[in-house]
């Protein structure tokens, strides 16, 4: 299965190939760029940009000081046309408001892939049909608000990932009203793909990231590790408030919270996590799950399923998983928190206090 996604991100960066000339063509006054001395040094390229509704920030080492933002730009515009719920001729759109799709870009079997596989291990904990309840508990569009006169047990009739059945060329409904969102798991698909495509290029030292998740290759322009920090748990906390640092080996990292994104009503603090098999917001001690896999894809469904599963259960998908390592945050009920770091992480695991 793995193997099946990667040659679908392969065969993307072909069949876009062709796609890219004639846009960058057409653009080729609109996209041009330059270049500062901050942003090339020793061949060293920074590039940042939006996308899926936040921003990406990409670093890559050339000898030939090559610009690949257009293409890279380029790139993603065709990823969201497959994957987005926003735009509305997306496929994955067209699937909402139907009951089949026939694939026509190669995004959508690969995360189907992969999500079919973390909801199995996670026992449903990451599910990409709860989007319906998550936009009922106001975490949509609409805003932070609990809708009024919402039968939250009905519209659990409509949540489940076995309820949708796909193959190499098609994806199904089993169950009318089934509502797709992969938001918890695109951005680190994206960045997954966008490695790829630097890949693809010759490029082998490279960190990419979208929205927070990660994908590394290679060492930085000073030949190490590429190291990326994980914020403290705390609402107030901005990017330099750091409790720990990852040097990142070939490998995508992906984190989950629950400490930012969040309401108050009648005194209750309401999280953006939901629970697929209750319906309802989560409430645990887990603040904070940071999962490495070997691609930011599968780091970012695990990540998402760990914050909705809690501390106990996350600590038992890292020892049964073999393909994951993980940090976790936790509240220690002293007002204060505690750390867990996998076995595999901790070589490559610093705290700033040490530095």
């Amino acid at each position: 299965m793995r193997r099946n996604a990667r040659k679908n991100i392969i065969y993307s960066i072909v069949l876009l190939t062709a796609i890219m000339v004639v846009y960058l063509w057409r653009n080729r006054d609109q996209t041009e760029i330059t270049l500062t001395e901050t942003d090339v040094v020793a061949g060293k390229i920074s590039l940042s940009g939006p996308t899926m509704g936040t921003t990406y920030h990409i670093t890559y080492l050339d000898a030939d000081s090559r610009d690949l933002q257009p293409s890279i730009d380029s790139l993603l515009v065709v990823f969201n046309q497959s994957l987005s719920t926003y735009i509305p001729d997306s496929e994955l759109s067209k699937f909402n408001q139907g009951d089949t799709l026939d694939f026509n870009l190669p995004y959508l079997l690969p995360v189907l892939e992969t999500s079919k596989t973390v909801y199995e291990k996670t026992d449903g904990a990451f599910d990409p049909t709860v989007g319906p309840l998550v936009n009922i508990w106001g975490f949509g569009p609409t805003g932070p608000e609990l809708k009024d006169s919402v039968d939250i047990k009905l519209l659990l009739n409509t949540v489940g990932f076995d309820k949708v059945e796909f193959d190499q060329n098609q994806l199904r409904k089993k169950v009318p009203g089934i509502y797709l969102d992969f938001s918890a798991i695109a951005k680190g698909y994206g960045s997954d793909v966008v490695a790829e495509f630097l890949k693809s290029k010759g490029i082998s030292n490279y960190l990419v990231e979208i929205g927070g998740e990660l994908v590394a290759h290679g060492v930085n322009e000073k030949g190490e590790l590429w190291k990326v920090g994980v914020n403290r748990p705390e609402e107030s906390a901005n990017a330099a408030d750091l409790i720990s640092i990852i040097a990142l080996q070939d490998r995508g990292m992906a984190t989950s919270g629950n400490y930012r994104n969040f309401y108050v009503r009648d005194s209750v603090k309401i999280s953006h996590t939901i629970n697929p098999a209750t319906g309802y917001p989560v409430n645990h001690t887990l603040l904070s799950a940071t999962v490495l896999a070997e691609n930011c894809m599968s780091a970012d469904a695990y990540a998402t399923a760990m914050m909705v599963m809690g501390k106990e259960k996350a600590l038992a998908l890292d020892s049964a998983v073999s393909e994951i390592d993980v940090f976790l945050i936790f509240d220690d009920g002293n007002g204060g928190f505690k750390t867990f770091a996998s076995e595999g992480l901790k070589p490559f695991l610093s705290f700033p206090q040490e530095n």
